[in-house]
C-alpha cells in the first residue's frame, strides 16, 4: 500500500553530492509516473583550489565541502523558490568517493533529516549516473549503460533501479583519470578531458603510433593504464631529440590519445552491445553518463557504433554527465517510490560496487570491493 501510494503522489526530493570535488545540490519533483523536473541545480566547484597541486587533494576536497554544503543547499532551495517543510525526503551520496567528502555530506544530511524528520536515502553516487538517461529521456529497462568518469568505467546493464549487471570494466585506469594523467604529462590545465580535448583540435591524431589495449580480448573489460605510458615515452622521446616540445607535438599527442581512447571504447561498445542484444530488448539504447560523456569524439564515435545495432544512442546534457545532485536526487527518489529508506545509521562508504555478484574487476581489501 506504502509504494502504491508513493508512486501516485506528487515527490519533492532534494539531493546532495560531494563525492569529489563538486559541492552540489538539487531539486526534483516529480508528479506520479510523469517527468521529473529539475526545480533547481547548484554547482560549487573547486578547481581553482587544486589547479596548483595537478589534481585534487582529498583533504582540501572535504574541507571545502564542510565549508559550503549548507551554503549550496541554501541556494538550491531558494532558486527552486521552496522551503525544508515542502519536501518528502533527503537523498545523498553516501558513496563510492573520497571519504572526507561523501562524510561531509552524509553528516550535513543527517542533521537536516534529523532537524525535518524527512526520510533519508543513501544514493550510489554511480547509480546517479547510470539512472540520469531516464531522468532526461524516461527510457526504460533495460537499457546499456557505458559509464565513463574520472574514477570508473564500465558497461552495465540497468536492470531496474537497483539492480545492475556489469559486463566488462576498465581493470585499471578509467578514461577520466588517464586523461587527467597525460594533461600532467603534458603540462596542461586540470581537469585533463576538456584540456586534453581543446588541445586535440589542432593535432594530428595518426602522427604517433599509440596502442589499443585488450583489442586482441573477446570481452568487454579495458585497459588505459598502458596508453598513458605510451604518450609518456613518446614524449620523452621528443624532449630528448629536441630539447622540448612544440605546441604542434603537444597537440598531436593528445590527438593521438583521444583518438585511441575512442577506438577502444568504439570496439568495447559494439561487443557489449551485442552481449546486450542477445536480451532481445524491445526498444534497444545505449546510454552513456559521467564526466568522460562529454568529450565530443567519444560520442560521436559512440553514436556511429549504436547507429550499427539500431539503437537509440542516448546521452545526457553535459551540465548532468558531470558530478550533480539531481542525478542523486532522481535516484533517491526511484528508491523512495520503491519504499526504501535509510535510518540515522547510513554509512559514507569509499568504495560501492553496483553489480554485487561479479567479481571485482579491481580487487578489494578491508573497505570492500573497489568496482
Amino acid at each position: 500500500m506504502q509504494r502504491l501510494e508513493a508512486m501516485a503522489q506528487t515527490l519533492t526530493i532534494l539531493g546532495i553530492e560531494s563525492s569529489c570535488d563538486d559541492t552540489a545540490a538539487a531539486v526534483l519533483r516529480q508528479t506520479g509516473n510523469g517527468k521529473a523536473e529539475i526545480l533547481s541545480s547548484v554547482v560549487f566547484g573547486q578547481t581553482d583550489l587544486h589547479a596548483s597541486f595537478g589534481g585534487v587533494v582529498p583533504e582540501i576536497a572535504a574541507r571545502a565541502h564542510a565549508e559550503k554544503l549548507d551554503l549550496c543547499i541554501v541556494d538550491a532551495l531558494q532558486t527552486a523558490d521552496i522551503r525544508l517543510d515542502d519536501l518528502d525526503a533527503i537523498a545523498v551520496t553516501a558513496g563510492p568517493g573520497l571519504i572526507g567528502g561523501v562524510l561531509s555530506g552524509v553528516m550535513c544530511a543527517k542533521g537536516l533529516a534529523a532537524a525535518t524528520g524527512l526520510p533519508l536515502i543513501g544514493v550510489n553516487h554511480l547509480a546517479g549516473h547510470a539512472l540520469t538517461p531516464r531522468l532526461t529521456d524516461g527510457i526504460g529497462f533495460p537499457y546499456l549503460m557505458l559509464l565513463v568518469s574520472g574514477g570508473h568505467c564500465q558497461f552495465l546493464l540497468v536492470l531496474g533501479p537497483d539492480e545492475f549487471s556489469r559486463l566488462g570494466g576498465t581493470i585499471d585506469d578509467a578514461p577520466g583519470e588517464a586523461f587527467d594523467k597525460t594533461a600532467r604529462l603534458l603540462g596542461l590545465p586540470q581537469p585533463g578531458g576538456p584540456s586534453v580535448e581543446t588541445e586535440a583540435q589542432g593535432g594530428d591524431a595518426k602522427r604517433f603510433a599509440f596502442p589499443r589495449p585488450l583489442l586482441d580480448r573477446p570481452d568487454c573489460n579495458l585497459s588505459f593504464s598502458g596508453l598513458k605510458t605510451a604518450l609518456m615515452r613518446q614524449r620523452d622521446r621528443l624532449v630528448a631529440e629536441q630539447g622540448g616540445l612544440t605546441r604542434q607535438d603537444r597537440a598531436d599527442l593528445c590527438a593521438g590519445f583521444q583518438q585511441a581512447v575512442s577506438d577502444v571504447l568504439a570496439v568495447k561498445s559494439r561487443r557489449a552491445l551485442a552481449e546486450y542484444m542477445a536480451c532481445h530488448p524491445a526498444t534497444p539504447v545505449i546510454a552513456v553518463a559521467g564526466g568522460v560523456a562529454a568529450n565530443g569524439r567519444i560520442r560521436t564515435a559512440l553514436e556511429e557504433v549504436a547507429a550499427e545495432f539500431g539503437a537509440r544512442f542516448v546521452a545526457p546534457p553535459l551540465s548532468l554527465c558531470t558530478d550533480n545532485a539531481a542525478m542523486i536526487a532522481y535516484a533517491g527518489l526511484e528508491r523512495f517510490r520503491a519504499g526504501e529508506r535509510d535510518g540515522m545509521d547510513l554509512s559514507a562508504r569509499p568504495r560501492w560496487p553496483l553489480d554485487r555478484q561479479s567479481p571485482s574487476l579491481l580487487g578489494s581489501g578491508k573497505k570492500g570491493a573497489k568496482a
